[in-house]
């Protein structure tokens, strides 16, 4: 199948800039990323894609089996790297993406140049020594009940996940945003999130890393952020005055200035 039409890429910007590929996280899809875009395409070469199950990705080449592990995804992103022959790639994973892109980099490093991490998360599960900010029950309570009532889980949880009660346009279209998602897809890549345990693969990282962290953030607290600096030697921690998980639509200015000013022109 042609990986373009599979995974939905589409590529913007300038032909000839240093490569942005942004990797959107679970129960979104690209158009999470149309608010920092714009600024994005004036300097570099913008690559978009949906995930096998997102957006408008070809749903028919979904495969339980593969998405049921975050190489699954990551194997996505490589073959669309592949497909477009990129390199120097500037990766942006928002989310769980974060650990996709951390998979993709040491498969084929040769590809990575730097990795920026939106709202990381190597583990959403509390542990010895690590706070996630769920308990196990927290997290089988939330699955429990996303396997029972997808669309009622989307519009109860996606408010909460984007923050900002005072912008409830933006919990809108998160909620939108999931219930647009096919429920049994989705039941598996939150499986992969939730349950997924990718501390231990950060030690792997070796290019220049940002981890972008928002101050107020129920799904990736900050104790997170500070695990994440910590376990990426040299990287850098940057803390957006922004709350809620996705700061590319809450804080767009915030997100786009902190990403350019660690990518830089590439020139």
């Amino acid at each position: 199948m042609d990986i373009r039409r599979r995974n939905n890429v589409t590529v913007t910007g300038r032909a000839d800039g240093p490569v942005l590929l942004l990797a959107h996280g679970f129960g979104c899809d690209q158009n999470m990323w149309r608010l920092i875009v714009p600024a994005l395409a004036q300097e570099y070469r913008v690559v978009l894609f949906d995930y096998v199950g997102s957006g408008r990705s070809v749903h028919s080449a979904w495969d339980e089996k593969r998405y049921s592990s975050l190489a699954g995804y990551a194997a996505d992103v490589l073959e669309i790297c592949e497909e477009l022959d990129l390199r120097d790639i500037n990766f942006v994973g928002h989310s769980v993406s974060a650990m996709v892109g951390v998979l993709a980099a040491a498969k084929a490093p040769q590809r990575f140049s730097r990795l920026v991490m939106v709202a990381p998360s190597p583990r959403y599960i509390d542990d010895d020594g690590y706070r996630g900010g769920f308990s196990a029950d927290d997290i089988d309570e939330l699955l429990e009940s996303l396997e029972s009532n997808y669309l009622g889980w989307s519009a109860a949880m996606a408010p909460v996940i984007m923050g900002n009660e005072d912008r409830p346009e933006l919990g809108q279209e998160l909620t939108a945003s999931f219930c647009a998602t096919d429920p049994d897809m989705a039941r598996v890549f939150a499986r992969t999130t939730f349950l997924s345990d990718s501390r231990a693969d950060l030690g792997t990282v070796t290019m220049p890393t940002l981890v972008l962290e928002c101050s107020q953030d129920v799904i990736a607290p900050r104790e997170v952020g500070a695990y994440v600096h910590a376990a990426i030697p040299g990287s850098n921690l940057v803390t957006l005055d922004a709350t809620g998980h996705c700061p590319q639509l809450s804080a767009p200015e915030a997100t786009t200035g902190a990403i350019t000013d660690f990518v830089g022109s590439g020139r």
